[in-house]
């Protein structure tokens, strides 16, 4: 508790410095040093939604211009669709710095139903209705996306497929070059489904503000049967646990991981299976003194200095936190807050990622620092609703 007391000034102070120095001069936060010094589309929405509280400009920066690289066409040199959210982008280089593809690249499943979570985010914070107004036709065109593209098989989850084969094989926020994740394409990850249902569950109440009842009715409706279905193919009874995907036969990939975490924010969990995916979440194989591991370490692919496969990555903990906060299970949120706490006092800051072993932290020698969603996630912990106010001003100008 000293640590918390007595320090928690001066970590604030440092996780805003980070930050700071992240900002693009557009307003976004650029996703980390030393190699993603720039903008994603992931990233910057989840930093965004963090720092949300403290600083609504970061949002409204962060949603203009990925609406402004909304994809436009088809390229699937750049695995671009009409709708499509950008994965990342340089705004100063037409490539990749390692060649992999060229800016604007699209290969992300989820950046799309982040943008519009995070849009009724900010709406429900600003009433900024002439922002709303402005940018309805992007809105409509990423529900388009979703419906006609991100969902090529009507079968109502999303899928991804790369399209360049120097691009991203995996594309949700375990993303990759290669198949670390094992899982044949295409692929319905979990997280994404869930993302899919609150998006269209949000944008269905700004639908209502904007007079548009048949589209209103027609997302709530797609929400419903995309609710029952999930729960019905998702599920693995055995586990009492979600799947990590769903491959391309449709069947299940039944690694036990963090992806599920994230459906906790979303609403898509039926009520019977929440207290057993908590309850999951923090047994040993994935649980640690700082956070939950992205991987069990039960699984024969496990490894605690993975990228993906037994690492603890901080913003990944921090979403799932959200969850727990919104259901109630307020023990299970301070367990997290305090495991991220722990984690900087004993590394001195607060990585992309790290590791544990025998109960002890490890530094990853790939881990970025600073990072965005790193810094973001431990700023929204020991910020208090007292606190919010002005804490950050001047990060926006």
């Amino acid at each position: 508790m000293f640590f918390y007391y007595f320090r928690k000034e001066k970590i604030k102070r440092r996780v805003l410095a980070e930050i700071k120095q992240l900002k693009d001069k557009k307003g976004f936060i650029r996703a980390g040093l030393p190699r993603f010094n720039r903008l994603f589309g992931r990233d910057s929405l989840i930093s965004a939604w963090q720092l949300l509280d403290e600083n609504s400009g970061i949002c409204q920066a962060t949603l203009e211009i990925l609406s402004q690289y909304q994809g436009k066409v088809f390229n699937n040199e750049k695995e671009e669709e009409p709708g499509k959210i950008i994965h990342e982008t340089d705004l100063e280089k037409s490539h990749h710095p390692a060649g992999f593809y060229p800016f604007p690249y699209y290969g992300s499943i989820d950046s799309t139903p982040l943008f519009l979570i995070v849009f009724a985010f900010y709406f429900k914070k600003t009433k900024d209705i002439k922002f709303l107004d402005y940018h309805w036709e992007n809105i409509l065109r990423a529900i388009n996306w979703i419906e006609e593209y991100g969902d090529k098989d009507k079968d109502l989850f999303l899928e991804y497929q790369r399209k360049n084969e120097k691009g991203l094989f995996h594309q949700g926020w375990k993303d990759g070059f290669e198949d670390h994740l094992k899982i044949e394409p295409p692929v319905a990850i979990v997280e994404a489904q869930g993302y899919q249902y609150l998006a269209l569950k949000e944008i269905s109440e700004l639908a209502k503000i904007k007079k548009d009842f048949d589209l209103e009715k027609k997302l709530i409706n797609r929400a419903k049967i995309l609710k029952e279905k999930f729960n019905e193919r998702f599920w693995m009874p055995d586990k009492k646990f979600y799947c990590l995907a769903l491959n391309g036969k449709k069947e299940q990939r039944k690694a036990i991981t963090s992806n599920p975490g994230h459906l906790l924010f979303t609403g898509i969990i039926d009520e019977n299976k929440v207290a057993p995916v908590v309850k999951r979440l923090f047994q040993d194989d994935l649980w640690t003194p700082f956070g939950i591991r992205t991987h069990s370490k039960l699984e024969p692919d496990f490894d605690p200095k993975s990228y993906h496969l037994g690492s603890v990555w901080p913003h990944d903990n921090w979403i799932i936190a959200q969850g727990l906060k919104k259901l109630g299970y307020k023990k299970e949120y301070q367990k997290i807050k305090n495991a991220l706490l722990r984690a900087y006092k004993e590394l001195g800051f607060i990585p992309e990622l790290y590791g544990t072993i025998d109960g002890k932290i490890l530094k990853i020698s790939q881990a970025c620092y600073p990072q965005a969603w790193a810094s973001g996630a431990l700023l929204n912990f020991l910020l208090t609703p007292l606190e919010r106010s002005g804490f950050l001003t001047g990060l926006v100008g």
